[in-house]
Order: structure tokens, then C-alpha cells, then sequence
């Protein structure tokens, strides 16, 4: 898989190394891998790196100091050493094999060859191209802090970092595939996170085998975690720097994979694809308020379609006091052919809402909501009533925090469509049982997809129905095996 991994040494003559890199970096060929040769104490060197990737001026500082020591030094046979302790830079290494000083150059350093030296110097001058930190679009909150990671995985563990201030917050860098060699770091709190979860994680991100991870933490996920064919997310995204510093204290790992502003939590349950950063910036009361909506919303997404069908397909069902529900004419398109329809309608107009330029989005709604919602209802195509519902439904997935569970709750609630149009009563219920059996079978790395539900935790459920005040919350969840169990001191 891939190509093999040299093991080059770095050679002792310069020409060599010069060769060796025009050879297999395409120096001189690549316009963005420069190089530049300076005479030292009368002995060549010799400086490669990638332009774009490196920070122009401090480049521009470290050859004065190469030149400056002309000047001022005259033992040209301890060059190596004088070079290496001259360098003020934050990081600075030696290391022996052309492949790592490759790896290291790809990555945005400095690589530095001395003749007639076998060790070659790796300087930090990293400087990627990306934006400021700013609140991710998709995670808002009305009070709360406006930072959010970007595309710069440096820039990230250090936003986390802020936030956890501990001497036992571990982040080990990683390389993943042959040619992109994505940089991708795990993240736990020493102390706290499970050394069987750590070592499995590890485990998972060191056997992946691929050319390049070029869609980041999703394409990650994927050799992390068997999805198969499942729609269901088993790990959580977040662009918000609290929100991955929460987990962090909780227990969980974090996975940052460069080039991604979202970065992986795990392992997750399904309720934690539910809470929000907004529920903890309110007070308890509103907190646990805003959550019950939530999780109504959630639910009106997944059932609240197939219930209503189910009753407009047999309306004997209804007690005489709701008996009001259901369509009071039949249309000239078939009830069930109507929701599928109009379910569908809501999917073209989401997809569409992505790639419409901001510029245009106005008049898509204008669109959808006067030419199609209308006219539709005015040919008979669709009732009032399938209107109302699908948006309804729709409002509910727009209110789920994730959106890829929100993107999963449509499929599945459109599998209960289905059924339930078919075969009514039974299929609503084959449906429904199919479901929550899915999900409850479902495990992402040995954690069951439903806790604290299923299986039950009477604490899990508690804190996951209400809001708890944070003094009175000192216990982390037990689902992901913390050493240390308490957040606070014991009284």
C-alpha cells in the first residue's frame, strides 16, 4: 500500500544532498521548493524549504545570522555547533535521515545541510496560509466566547490549551498517509482519560494505511470508526474551543487533523449529539428549558411525519376529540405520495440553499415559499396539511445541534414513511422497533450509542434530562472510564 519508506541516510557531501533533493523533491522543477546557498567560514550550506509554508521574515533574520558569522567567528572546524547554538528560533533540531528532514520540509521548516556534516538542522518557521479565529456559523451562541478553531492545527491545540492550562494535557502529533502526510494530533488529559480508550485510538490512527487524508477529520473518522452503511454520526464535530475543552475534562479525546476547522471528539453517544454550548452560557432553569425544546424538536423530526400519516391513512385511530387531523379533501395526488413528495421538495431546496451564492439566497426563499409552497397547494398537488408538517419537521432537524445526526434523523424518518404508508399501524410500529433496536445495537469504540438510556444510568439520564447547576455536578460520565471520577473535592 503506497510506496515503501528509504531509510537515506543524510550524506556527508553537500553535492550529494543536493542531488538527492533535486531528485525526489523536485528542486528546480517545483517553483515553491526553494533552496538557498550560503558560504559559511568558507564551507557551503545550504537551506531548503517550501515557499508559502514558511514565514518570509524570520527566513529572512536566520540568513543574516548565517551571514553575519563571517564576521564574527573563525573556528570553521566546530561550524555545526556554532550554527545551532546561533539560531534563536523556538525550535531547533538535528536529525540523521534525509526522509524526516523531507517530512519536516513538507511541513512548512527549514531544512539546513553543512558540508562534510552527516546531521542536518531543522528550524521552525512555520506560518500557514488561513484565517483568524471567528465563531463557527453552525455553533452560535447569544453570550459566549466568538473565537473558533481554523484550518491551522497549531493554532488549534493552542486555543485549547488556553482553556486547559494542565501540565498533565498530552498533544502527540501523528502523520497520516503516504504522500499527504496530514499532520494529525490526539489529545487527552493524562490523568483522566482511560489508557485503554488512549491506546486504542492510537492504535486506530497508526494502522491507517491511505495516499492522503484530503478530506481531513470525515475521512479520518471513517478508518476510526466502522460506519459501514450506517447514517448515524458515532463521533461528534466541533468547532468551538470550550466546547472540546469540556470534553476534554470529561474524560473524552479530542482528534485535530490539519487543514480542518472541525475537530473530532470521541466516543460520543447519541445525547451528546444533542447538547449545545448555549444550554451552559443560560442560567440551569433556562438551560434545561431550552434543552425539553430541543429534544421536542428532535422528536417532531423523527415521528411527527409518519404519526401524522399514519393517522391520515387510518383515521379510526383518533379519539372523536382530535379527529380534526388529517386532510379534510382528498387531493389529486395519493396522501402518501404527497408527504414523500414534499418531503423530497424540502431536501432539493437544502441542498440547494448550500451552493446558492448569499447574494441569491433571498430569492430561493422567495421561491420556495411563493411559487412552489403556493402554487403547489392551489394545483391540488399538495394539502395544507402536508405543508404544515413537513415544515414542521424540517424546523426540528434545523434545531438539532449536529447536523450530520440531523442529516441521519431525516433518512430514518423517512424509512418510517415509507412503512407507515405502506402497511399503516403495523408498519409504524415494525418501523419504530427497527429503529430503536438499530440504535441501540449501534457502539462507537466499545461505547453503547443510546447511554445513558440503553443501557440505563439513572445519574447519565438525570443529567442528560435537566441542566445540572455546575457545583452540583461533580461526577464525570462513567460511559468513558475516567481514572480520576470526581471534578471536584470530595466534602
Amino acid at each position: 500500500m503506497g510506496q515503501a519508506k528509504e531509510n537515506t541516510k543524510i550524506f556527508k557531501k553537500i553535492s550529494d544532498n543536493q542531488a538527492y533533493m533535486k531528485s525526489r523533491v523536485g528542486v528546480g522543477t517545483s517553483f515553491d521548493v526553494e533552496y538557498r546557498e550560503l558560504i559559511i567560514l568558507k564551507r557551503k550550506t545550504q537551506m531548503y524549504y517550501v515557499n508559502g509554508l514558511v514565514d518570509d521574515p524570520t527566513v529572512v533574520q536566520i540568513i543574516k545570522v548565517l551571514v553575519g558569522l563571517n564576521d564574527h567567528e573563525t573556528n570553521k572546524s566546530h561550524l555545526y555547533d556554532i550554527i545551532k547554538n546561533r539560531l534563536v528560533n523556538l525550535s531547533v533540531k538535528s536529525v540523521q535521515s534525509m526522509d524526516e528532514a523531507l517530512d519536516q520540509m513538507l511541513s512548512g521548516l527549514i531544512v539546513l545541510f553543512i558540508d562534510n556534516e552527516q546531521y542536518a538542522l531543522i528550524i521552525d518557521v512555520r506560518h500557514y496560509p488561513g484565517r483568524e479565529p471567528e465563531e463557527p456559523d453552525t455553533e452560535r451562541v447569544v453570550r459566549g466566547s466568538r473565537d473558533g478553531f481554523t484550518e491551522n492545527i497549531i493554532q488549534n491545540t493552542a486555543l485549547t490549551r488556553r482553556r486547559v492550562r494542565d501540565v498533565r494535557l498530552r498533544n502527540e502529533m501523528m502523520k497520516v498517509g503516504e504522500r499527504s502526510k496530514t499532520d494529525v494530533c490526539l489529545s487527552y488529559i493524562q490523568d483522566i482519560a482511560d489508557d485503554d480508550l488512549i491506546a486504542l485510538a492510537k492504535e486506530k490512527i497508526s494502522e491507517i494505511e491511505i495516499d492522503g487524508i484530503t478530506m481531513a477529520e470525515k475521512a479520518l473518522d471513517e478508518f476510526i470508526i466502522d460506519h459501514r452503511w450506517n447514517p448515524y454520526p458515532l463521533v461528534r464535530y466541533t468547532e468551538r474551543p470550550d466546547v472540546a475543552a469540556n470534553h476534554l475534562l470529561e474524560g473524552h479525546l479530542l482528534i485535530y487533523v490539519d487543514t480542518s476547522p472541525s475537530i473530532i471528539i470521541l466516543p460520543t453517544t447519541f445525547f451528546d449529539h444533542l447538547e449545545h454550548a448555549e444550554e451552559y452560557r443560560q442560567t440551569p432553569a433556562v438551560g434545561t428549558f431550552i434543552r425539553w425544546i430541543r429534544f421536542l424538536a428532535v422528536l417532531a423530526s423523527l415521528y411527527l411525519l409518519p404519526f401524522w400519516l399514519l393517522f391520515a391513512r387510518d383515521p379510526t385511530l383518533l379519539p372523536k376529540e382530535l379527529s380534526f387531523i388529517g386532510p379534510n379533501e382528498e387531493g389529486n395526488v395519493p396522501i402518501t405520495l404527497q408527504v414523500v413528495l414534499g418531503y423530497i421538495g424540502v431536501e432539493f431546496l437544502r441542498m440547494a440553499a448550500i451552493h446558492t451564492p448569499n447574494a441569491l439566497a433571498t430569492a430561493l426563499g422567495l421561491i420556495a415559499a411563493v411559487l412552489i409552497g403556493e402554487i403547489a397547494i392551489d394545483v391540488g398537488m399538495l394539502s395544507p396539511e402536508v405543508v404544515l408538517y413537513v415544515s414542521i419537521s424540517t424546523i426540528g432537524s434545523y434545531v438539532t445541534p449536529s447536523y450530520e445526526l440531523g442529516v441521519a434523523n431525516k433518512i430514518m424518518a423517512f424509512f418510517l414513511i415509507l412503512l407507515t404508508g405502506l402497511f399503516t399501524l403495523k408498519g409504524f410500529v415494525i418501523g419504530f422497533l427497527i429503529s430503536t433496536i438499530f440504535l441501540a445495537r449501534l457502539k462507537t469504540l466499545k461505547t453503547p450509542y443510546l447511554w445513558p438510556f440503553i443501557p440505563f444510568n439513572a445519574v447519565g439520564m438525570f443529567n442528560v434530562i435537566f441542566r445540572i447547576p455546575l457545583p452540583f455536578s461533580n461526577s464525570r460520565p462513567s460511559i468513558v472510564h475516567p481514572k480520576n471520577v470526581y471534578k471536584q473535592p470530595q466534602k
